[in-house]
């Protein structure tokens, strides 16, 4: 696998030193730069070649100055190639659904071991979406309001309901290819038809949005 070039955005010391650490020892990840603001952070992508600029983000919400929030957007249009995976102390509802819909792709707590840090860079890297487990079933469980102002999506099959039901589980396209006894090239099939008929990017997107439209019902175990 090719090396993942990570940047953290993070402006406590002792915590970024861990995660700097932590990275070191991962021969698939590289620290390439760690910045304790997004407003330094943004210069350095800027003014980076493409060649240069991170795989993945590590982004902490709060921030002095502009909020992780309020970068999100700057990142993703500085580059677009790069994914964020917010790593934050904030289990709000807000934080999560706003991070998730300005495009990160992934949401973890700053609670998270660092195994789960690290294979959570790993997923995104290979276009999988990750989300902290507490906060998957906090979502599930709170996303509930604003469903008859949206557009109703296009039917989702028997297949891409049970796919998304797994998804909503937490497990990943490889686990769930063995679950169903099919191959993993069908589960991608089936998931960009699951994101294209949702209008959705990632899969906590997926699952929001299978909540606010009514496919899943608030309290349903997925």
């Amino acid at each position: 696998m090719q090396e993942i070039k990570v940047m953290l955005v993070e402006d406590h010391p002792d915590y970024a030193e861990v995660i700097a650490i932590a990275l070191d020892k991962q021969s698939e990840t590289r620290l390439i730069s760690e910045y304790p603001t997004a407003e330094r952070a943004l210069r350095s992508i800027q003014n980076a070649s493409k060649a240069e600029r991170p795989d993945i983000i590590l982004l902490d919400l709060n921030l002095p100055g502009m909020s992780g929030l309020e970068s999100i957007p700057w990142f993703k249009d500085y580059s677009p190639d790069s994914q964020i995976i917010v790593l934050s102390q904030s289990d709000k509802e807000s934080d999560v659904l706003d991070a998730i819909r300005l495009g990160a792709a992934g949401y973890l707590l700053k609670s998270s071991s660092v195994s789960k840090i690290k294979e959570s860079i790993q997923n995104v890297a290979k276009g999988e979406a990750t989300i902290d487990n507490k906060l998957a079933k906090f979502i599930l469980n709170t996303v509930k309001s604003n469903v008859s102002s949206l557009e109703l999506p296009k039917k989702l099959s028997e297949r891409e309901l049970e796919i998304l039901k797994l998804l909503a589980d937490g497990l990943l396209k490889k686990e769930i290819a063995a679950e169903l006894g099919i191959s993993l090239s069908t589960v991608v099939t089936h998931t960009n038809r699951i994101y294209a008929k949702l209008e959705v990017r990632n899969t906590p997107s997926a699952i929001s949005k299978a909540y606010k439209t009514g496919i899943f019902t608030p309290g349903e175990d997925a």
